[in-house]
């Protein structure tokens, strides 16, 4: 697998981007299925360096590394600021969806703070550092990756189909 695979273009590496996307007709539901769609690359490629731990290609640590962080924000940074209150005033009145909004924002939080560590261990392995506890490294990845995942079928099965999205 070439770094190219790993990351592909981006739609989410400008901000200027996302803020005239968001300004088109029907754009949301295009947006939402690139920003899932690359999330589930990250996630792809997180789960083939925690399956080849301890021999990994150093430049698919180093591509994917250096994209994690990123992607995560633009991408949340979106949903925050145009999926999220869709949803919110889809659901007025509903305590427990509107909680599931906050929860989301939570996430968010979590999974940026993640990503950072995991960047940080991927540069490292990337820059020739030993792997010297593969299955914790793994599980590390791991955790980040189902994250990412859960997160995205929820918004799939709950939020954007309220908001007249489908995926």
């Amino acid at each position: 697998m070439d770094s190219e695979k790993v990351r592909g273009p981006s739609l989410f590496e400008n901000r200027r981007e996302i803020a005239t996307l968001a300004g088109r007709e029907a754009v949301p539901t295009a947006v939402m299925r690139r920003a899932h769609d690359e999330k589930l690359r990250l996630c792809d490629a997180l789960e083939q360096i925690a399956d080849a731990l301890p021999g990994v290609d150093r430049m698919i640590c180093l591509s994917t590394a250096n994209s994690i962080v990123p992607l995560l924000r633009s991408i949340h940074q979106y949903e925050e600021a145009i999926i999220f209150p869709a949803y919110e005033e889809a659901v007025v009145g509903s305590e427990a969806n509107l909680a599931s909004t906050r929860r989301l924002r939570a996430e968010h939080v979590e999974d940026e703070c993640f990503a950072g560590e995991v960047t940080e261990i991927l540069l490292a392995i990337g820059h020739g550092e030993t792997v010297e506890n593969p299955e914790a490294i793994g599980f590390m990845l791991r955790g980040l990756f189902e994250n990412l995942r859960r997160h995205i079928a929820f918004e799939r099965e709950h939020v954007l189909p309220m908001i007249g999205i489908a995926d």
